[in-house]
């Protein structure tokens, strides 16, 4: 049976976007390769999965899959796409909505001018919370690459990263150096490897090695974790406009034990339907 998707894009980091909530869909592994692939399928970095809501008080369940078939717990592009698509497919009226994410809630919104907001919520720092394997806690870790030593800092954005901070991100190792992040032993989950060039107080260049999928357009989660980064490192003020390969992203973060704050676009490529056991 034909189901319908739509492909979408938070700047540039693509989507394929399926509705669950007006059909059950199944996707398996096997089946989230195939969509993804640019060839074969309808290409993308990650699959979004709207359903309805197992938790009180949320209006969706938000479910996200990278091109590798892997099931992970957050995308803050997606979810700028998200709340666009359940609008726009009319699955809602609400501007501001509640959504459940294997990382807990999140409250994307509808802006007036088109872009959408999204509460990140609040960044974790305590190893074993990302997940990563450290003795104590510290604003930056020494990381054996290759032989080599790379300073990055640590922190989970409901999904982990590891942000280092680098003179020129043209010129950065990101598709050498950061598979070999994403695999390292000490992050027994995985890794979204980024890399962060400091322009000044209120700007900063972003390239990401995502996990499971390999460097993306823009990755919003990335860049939150980014901004968070740079603060407690003392290098960034409290806003801050992230230039990613695809766009600018803007956030926001008033420090610890406060929610990351992210701004940015959520457009439809186009519409289609396809198969999904014939994939």
């Amino acid at each position: 049976m034909p189901i319908p998707f739509s492909k979408m894009h938070g700047a540039g980091n693509d989507f394929v976007v399926l509705d669950g909530v007006s059909r059950p869909i199944h996707l398996t592994p096997s089946i989230i390769r195939r969509l993804a692939d640019r060839h074969f399928g309808v290409g993308c970095d990650q699959v979004l999965l709207v359903e309805r809501p197992t938790v009180a008080g949320a209006d969706f369940r938000y479910r996200i899959f990278n091109a590798d078939g892997g099931e992970v717990e957050q995308c803050g592009n997606g979810a700028r796409c998200f709340v666009r698509f359940v609008r726009d497919k009319r699955l809602t009226s609400k501007d501001e909505i509640a959504v459940e994410t294997l990382a807990g809630m999140i409250y994307p919104r509808l802006e007036s001018d088109g872009g959408v907001t999204v509460n990140m919520g609040v960044p974790r720092f305590e190893p074993a919370d990302v997940p990563f394997e450290a003795s104590a806690r510290a604003t930056v870790y020494d990381l054996t690459i290759d032989g080599h030593s790379v300073s990055v800092s640590v922190l989970s954005m409901g999904n982990p990263h590891a942000v280092q901070v680098v003179p020129e991100v043209d010129s950065a190792s990101v598709n050498t150096q950061g598979p070999m992040i994403e695999r390292h032993p000490r992050f027994p989950r995985r890794v979204n490897a980024g890399y962060m060039q400091i322009v000044d107080r209120r700007h900063i260049r972003l390239r990401v090695y995502e996990r499971g999928t390999g460097e993306t357009l823009a990755c919003g989660s990335g860049a939150c974790a980014a901004v968070v980064a740079g603060r407690q490192r003392g290098l960034l003020d409290d806003k801050v406009d992230v230039k990613l390969l695809g766009g600018t992203l803007h956030v926001s973060w008033a420090g610890e034990g406060q929610p990351v704050w992210m701004t940015g676009p959520a457009v439809t490529v186009f519409e289609g339907t396809i198969e999904l056991d014939r994939l």
